[in-house]
């Protein structure tokens, strides 16, 4: 099997860690340079001691990271920086990009959600939009991957399927979702102190959640309108796991047919029988997502359940499996893992 190459931008945050165990058990891959600007010199095992086996390079400042031996890069940096970064890779380097800047196709959304310029614009109209299970041609052959945010790639592989097959009314699309902390990050705020999140449920980013764009962009395609959802974020007092209860218009019976039909040779996308829904702790440390669909005690209206491992199909699984696609490997490859139970 072909070796690949690969330096993980942003070594140090949970998403980096996340690949970082991935690729360890993944036969195509190398890795051949970390970044963290703010621990360069250090190893990584001082950052992350779960990790100390591996043998694995010092982290580095990215502009001194040698690039020439380098075949695919992640980047796990904060919103904004990777603009940047992607303009100065050499020409023969592929990306996963795990933030959101190259999320939204339109300039002025990306102002909007972001708060900040989009400085690679001629960049943007070849990147491919990493959600494997509708845009895996596209991911073959780009050269720039935009992995999904960990919300709405819980909310699409519920909801595209049946935007595409108008099955639902679009006008009324109800998303109430929860993440564990992770989803957060790892810098060090007030809000995610275990005191203040422990014991507690709460909403934030209340009718203004940045992931709005991202949805609104992805379903208005599907449905070949201008879309709008209602949608809703929380924060579970746990450290991984995300769920979104959907709420639609629509018949219950006609919605799971279609889910079952499109998913039924998708690796990593699990329908459950009618009326059964599933729970975080289902998916925890795997790259699957699992979809409940119940019919509403009133008619014409549903009910539709989904979960994932925020970290994982939400993020560093979800880069990996485009990295695979990107790279001619196996999509599965290094992600075939049970979730972790209890």
């Amino acid at each position: 099997m072909t070796q690949h190459n690969i330096a993980i931008l942003g070594a140090s945050g949970y998403t980096g860690a996340e690949l970082l165990r991935l690729i360890a058990g993944h036969p195509g891959l190398r890795i051949g340079a970390l970044s963290a600007d703010r621990k360069a010199g250090a190893s990584l095992a001082e950052a992350f001691p779960h990790l100390a086996h591996l043998d694995l390079p010092l982290l580095q400042k990215i502009e001194d990271i040698d690039f020439s031996g380098i075949d695919l890069v992640f980047a796990a940096l904060p919103h904004g920086v990777t603009h940047s970064v992607a303009k100065n890779l050499p020409a023969h380097v592929k990306m996963v990009d795990l933030s959101a800047d190259f999320r939204l196709r339109d300039a002025a959304a990306y102002k909007k959600w972001y708060g900040l310029e989009h400085t690679a614009m001629d960049l943007q109209p070849s990147v491919a939009y990493g959600l494997p299970e509708f845009y895996r041609d596209t991911i073959r052959a780009a050269r720039i991957t935009a992995n999904t945010g960990c919300y709405v790639a819980t909310s699409l592989l519920a909801v595209l399927p049946l935007l595409q097959a108008q099955l639902v009314d679009a006008d009324d699309i109800i998303i109430d979702a929860a993440s564990g902390v992770s989803g957060a990050g790892r810098a060090a705020k007030e809000a995610n102190l275990f005191t203040e999140v422990s014991e507690g449920f709460h909403a934030y980013g209340v009718a203004g959640h940045r992931h709005m764009g991202e949805l609104d962009q992805e379903m208005s395609a599907a449905a070949g309108r201008a879309v709008e959802c209602s949608f809703t974020p929380h924060l579970l007092p746990q450290n991984r796991g995300m769920m979104a209860t959907i709420y639609l218009r629509g018949d219950a019976k006609a919605a799971h047919e279609a889910l079952v039909a499109k998913y039924a040779d998708e690796p990593f996308v699990d329908i459950l029988a009618p009326g059964q829904t599933p729970a975080t702790r289902h998916v925890r440390g795997s790259n699957r997502c699992k979809i409940g669909v119940v019919a509403d005690r009133r008619a014409g209206r549903m009910i539709v359940v989904s979960v994932l491992d925020n970290l994982m199909k939400g993020a560093s699984g979800q880069a990996l499996q485009n990295a695979n696609l990107m790279l001619g490997h196996p999509e599965t490859l290094g992600l075939d893992m049970a979730p972790v139970f209890p």
